[in-house]
């Protein structure tokens, strides 16, 4: 157990001064019943509430003593309680702290009373605040991507992602996603991008096509002819796909649909569809150059991220910043984005007492265990000690007018 040596010596001091006040209160006490003995009248009754108050000194001495060591070092029965019973005490703690604080309705009261979603943004609210937020995310987020090297995505791939997408039928899921796909027509964006870059080609490209159509002609035709047969199909190809490019209701673009449509059902329903997925997906996770492209990939991205986030003009830093001040903002003005918040803050907090609670409280059971019992009882008293001396003053000033009550009974009767 290791304390703060300047707090510990200031406590020190505090419980000394207390327990020279009550002893001091004790002496006193002793010294009036000394000189007021064998007297009647009033001094009667300073005689008898001196004899009081020494009673309850004494009583309470030990009492307060018993808590940390036998008085007088004798070992008389239930004293030094904390050195002999540090352990239940301990496990009494434990059970004391989970019933009447780790409960869901102390919790979700703190988190209502503690309002954490408005802080938060009055917090976020500060220009100053909100760019130091950013700037510490960022260096720490350029941090963490400088640190993983290839060999770590590399790892990741081949021993975590790559097994499981083995595992997983990839069939059904590709077919429900291109399902959803021809359904919202977001393929009509796919196949406008790439009718725009084939027109563009053929336009730029009329030898290379006429080459490769002259390739497969018979070889008895003249070569006159075939180049004249090829130059007015490469026509017709640009006029064609200039056509389907510039009419949304083509009936290839339908016919293309049609097919996107067929596959998808094909790859949810037809088992030889699907074992030709499969095959295709082994194939693909198999290939070298899949685990490549993906570590070259995230090299780009790393170093993309890397430079923005570096960048304290970047405009990742400039949008996340716009952001944190834009939330910041409705946390301020909108009570009901509050009170969402907080719900959720609560629910966390209850998850985690609730999942991990126990294993808290238990910390204090573990620690006190291993604590020497001389040495906690020492580090106790230091703590809750000179208030403890309170008790023993009281019981002096109590019992002495106690005493004094008896005797006024006693004459009394």
């Amino acid at each position: 157990m290791v304390g703060d040596p300047s707090a510990d010596e200031e406590r020190r001091r505090a419980l000394r001064r207390m327990q020279s006040v009550a002893l001091g209160l004790l002496l006193l006490a002793a010294l009036v019943y000394l000189l007021t003995l064998d007297r009647h009248g009033f001094w009667g009754f300073v005689n008898a509430g001196a004899e009081a108050s020494m009673v309850g000194a004494i009583a309470d001495w030990f009492a307060v003593t018993a808590l940390f060591r036998h008085p007088l070092g004798l070992p008389i029965p239930h004293t030094a309680l904390i050195p002999r019973r540090k352990d239940d005490l301990g496990r009494g703690l434990e059970q004391f702290v989970g019933e009447n604080f780790l409960q869901e309705e102390v919790i979700r009261d703190r988190v209502r009373v503690a309002t954490p979603a408005l802080r938060v943004g009055q917090w976020l609210a500060v220009p100053e605040n909100a760019r130091r937020l950013v700037d510490e995310v960022s260096e720490v987020a350029a941090a963490g991507l400088a640190r993983v090297r290839d060999e770590h995505v590399a790892l990741l791939l081949s021993e975590a992602l790559f097994p499981r997408l083995r595992e997983e039928p990839v069939a059904p899921i590709l077919g429900g996603l291109l399902r959803e796909a021809v359904e919202d027509d977001l393929q009509r964006g796919l196949v406008d991008l790439m009718l725009v870059e084939l027109h563009e080609w053929l336009i730029e490209n009329p030898d290379t096509v006429t080459d490769v159509l002259e390739e497969r002609a018979p070889w008895w035709t003249p070569p006159a002819l075939n180049h004249g047969v090829a130059a007015r199909i490469h026509v017709e190809m640009v006029r064609w796909v200039a056509d389907i490019r510039d009419d949304p209701y083509h009936r290839a673009r339908a016919a293309f649909d049609t097919w996107l449509a067929q596959l998808a059902e094909d790859l949810q329903e037809d088992p030889e569809t699907q074992e030709r997925a499969e095959r295709l997906k082994s194939r693909m996770l198999d290939h070298p150059q899949v685990l490549a492209s993906s570590i070259s990939l995230w090299n780009a991205l790393r170093r993309v991220l890397t430079a923005s986030l570096q960048d304290p003009g970047g405009e990742v830093r400039t949008r996340v910043h716009a952001e944190v001040v834009r939330f910041a903002q409705r946390l301020v003005e909108e009570p009901a984005l509050r009170d969402r918040l907080d719900g959720l803050a609560a629910d966390a907090a209850v998850f985690v007492v609730d999942r991990y609670g126990s294993e808290v409280t238990a910390v204090i059971t573990h620690t006190i265990e291993r604590w020497d019992g001389r040495e906690a009882s020492r580090r106790i008293e230091l703590h809750v000690g000179r208030d403890l001396q309170f008790i023993r003053i009281n019981g002096t000033i109590v019992g002495g007018l106690v005493g004094v009550f008896i005797h006024a009974v006693t004459l009394l009767v």
